[in-house]
C-alpha cells in the first residue's frame, strides 16, 4: 500500500477529494495531513476522514526535526501540497526528491511565484486579459513554483469572466485531475 501526506494550508477541499479518490482504491491512501495553520478547516475535514493530521509553526517546520521526523516515522511514497502556502525546507526537499508534488491555480512559468496563490493569481489572470487559465501540477523545489511540471489541464476564459466564476473552473479541474495524476505518479513508482 503506497502512502501519501498531503500538506495544506487552508479549507482542505482538495485533500479531501485525494482522500476520498484513494480510499476506494487498494493500492494508495493518505495516511497524514500536515497544516501550518491551527484552525485551517482541513484538519476538520481530516478528523472527518478518519485520517490522522497535525499542524506546526515556522520554527517546527524550519528550525527543527519535528516535521521531518512526522514524515521519516511514515516514509510516504509522495508528498503531495494541496494549498500549502509556505516554501518547502531544503532538508525535506533532498530527503523526498522527486517525491513531492504541488498543484498550482494557473498555466505555469505564467502567474507563479512567491505571492501567487488562489485569488491572486485568478486576479491576475482576469485583469491580464487572458484567453486561458488551468492547473499545474508540478515537482516541488527549493524556489516557489519552479520544479517541473508534471501535468497541466486548461479552461477558456469568456469575456465576462471573474475571479470568482475563474476559481470555480479550476477548482473543477483541480478535482478532476489532481487525484488521477497522483494515482499515476504512485504507479510509476512500481
Amino acid at each position: 500500500m503506497k502512502k501519501i501526506v498531503i500538506f495544506a494550508s487552508g479549507s482542505g477541499s482538495n485533500a479531501q477529494r485525494i482522500a476520498e479518490y484513494f480510499k476506494e482504491r487498494n493500492d494508495a491512501r493518505v495516511d497524514l495531513i500536515l497544516s501550518n495553520k491551527p484552525t485551517a478547516k482541513v484538519l476538520e475535514r481530516a478528523t472527518k476522514l478518519d485520517i490522522s493530521s497535525f499542524s506546526f509553526n515556522k520554527k517546527a517546520f524550519y528550525e527543527t526535526h519535528h516535521v521531518s521526523k512526522l514524515l521519516d516515522a511514515i516514509q510516504p511514497d509522495l508528498i503531495v501540497l494541496a494549498g500549502f502556502l509556505w516554501l518547502f525546507p531544503k532538508a525535506i526537499i533532498k530527503s523526498y526528491e522527486g517525491k513531492i508534488i504541488n498543484i498550482h491555480p494557473a498555466l505555469l512559468p505564467s502567474y507563479g511565484g512567491k505571492g501567487m496563490y488562489g485569488a491572486n493569481v485568478h486576479n491576475a489572470v482576469v485583469a491580464a486579459k487572458e484567453k486561458e487559465s488551468g492547473i499545474s501540477v508540478h515537482y516541488v523545489t527549493e524556489n516557489y513554483d519552479e520544479g517541473a511540471i508534471i501535468f497541466q489541464a486548461k479552461t477558456k476564459l469568456d469575456s465576462e469572466e471573474t475571479a470568482d466564476s475563474l476559481a470555480a473552473k479550476i477548482h473543477s479541474l483541480e478535482y478532476e485531475h489532481f487525484p488521477r495524476v497522483i494515482a499515476e505518479l504512485l504507479e510509476k513508482q512500481n
